[in-house]
């Protein structure tokens, strides 16, 4: 028997929709163009491209019939540009809500960018989807919602201090899906990302994300920096996963409420320890030979949660949500991709 997933894309490409992708030339952001352009659906994508990179869409395209590609409407246009998002909003069925700046560290060291980025952008697209008469949003929020929980694992109606201020963002951008709700009669569902790993993630950026920082510095023979003893853990999810949650998150029947939060994650826990072990026998059996040393080990970083492992069992219920790839199946799909991606001369 199909999947619930696997159903709604024998649907979806029976009966195209419109689509907006914000952020759509970011790393998730990405994967959701290419899957829906793949199901023959029609698809906006709106980035400014601070952090998302045209070469993402390029790649994208590159693998797909003319035809595909033809149903892809790129515009470079910021969230904060009020005229920009009522641009992007026009005629479209379904909005997945992407775009932010995504760093915990780099919202520390500055604030009023990530404000302005993820609150004010998501304001400014709320309010056109509403003009425009959107009846659904699907947006990504976070698990640093959830702080330092001592009880594992995570559910959706756990509470947490606010460690930083990208985590306080997010929380007001659910605030705002609840207000709209209530006011306007909108739907929004909000998928709370548990640590998106896979292909396209950039290791460059100030916000990048664990893996392909260590990919890129184990290629180049350095040690990798351990923030804390190393038995910090995490619930690392595939990027494959995320994109069945949104699809299924934009298209169920019904909510069970019109404002309603999703854990996405695949309900794994590992430690920091365990995902270096990992990633030096993947990139040895890639690269036989390579020299690996082992990590530098800092003090705990400001803001950093200690430990995290998700309860997915809402967005298993509600909506289907079923992951297909593991950690190890995830790493193994990706794990070429880093390697081949990023440059593994050291920096002179």
């Amino acid at each position: 028997m199909p999947s619930a997933y696997e159903s709604l894309c024998a649907t979806l490409s029976k009966a195209p929709r419109r689509w907006l992708v914000t952020g759509g030339a970011g790393f998730i952001g990405s994967h959701l163009v290419a899957t829906l352009l793949r199901l023959g659906q029609e698809v906006t994508c709106l980035d400014n491209l601070s952090t998302g990179h045209r070469t993402n869409l390029d790649t994208v395209l590159s693998g797909l019939s003319s035809a595909e590609a033809g149903r892809l409407k790129p515009i470079e246009g910021d969230l904060a540009d009020l005229d920009a998002c009522r641009e992007a909003v026009a005629g479209v069925d379904h909005i997945l809500h992407q775009g932010a700046l995504g760093s915990v560290p780099e919202s520390i060291a500055d604030p009023v960018s990530s404000h302005q980025s993820n609150v004010t952008g998501t304001l400014n697209l709320f309010e056109s989807a509403r003009k425009a008469g959107v009846k659904r949003i699907v947006y990504a929020s976070t698990c640093a919602l959830y702080g330092n929980q001592a009880e594992l694992p995570i559910r959706e109606d756990s509470k947490g201090d606010l460690l930083s201020p990208y985590a306080a963002t997010k929380a007001i951008g659910e605030a705002y899906a609840r207000s709209f709700a209530n006011a306007y009669g909108m739907e929004f569902a909000g998928l709370r990302y548990f640590n998106v790993f896979g292909p396209r993630q950039d290791p460059d950026g100030p916000y990048a994300a664990v893996i392909p920082i260590w990919v890129r510095t184990m290629l180049r023979g350095e040690p990798i920096v351990i923030y804390g003893d190393g038995e910090t853990t995490r619930d690392f999810t595939y990027v494959a996963n995320v994109v069945q949650a949104n699809l299924l998150a934009a298209t169920a029947p019904r909510l069970a409420e019109p404002s309603r939060v999703f854990n996405v994650a695949i309900g794994g826990q590992t430690s920091l320890n365990e995902l270096f072990a990992a990633l030096r026998h993947q990139l040895q059996v890639l690269r036989p030979g390579l020299a690996i040393p082992d990590p530098v080990y800092r003090d705990f970083r400001p803001g950093d949660v200690r430990h995290s492992l998700a309860d997915f069992t809402r967005a298993r219920e509600e909506l289907g949500f079923s992951p297909t790839h593991d950690l190890a199946t995830g790493l193994a799909l990706a794990m070429e991709w880093y390697a081949g991606a990023i440059d593994p001369a050291p920096s002179a």
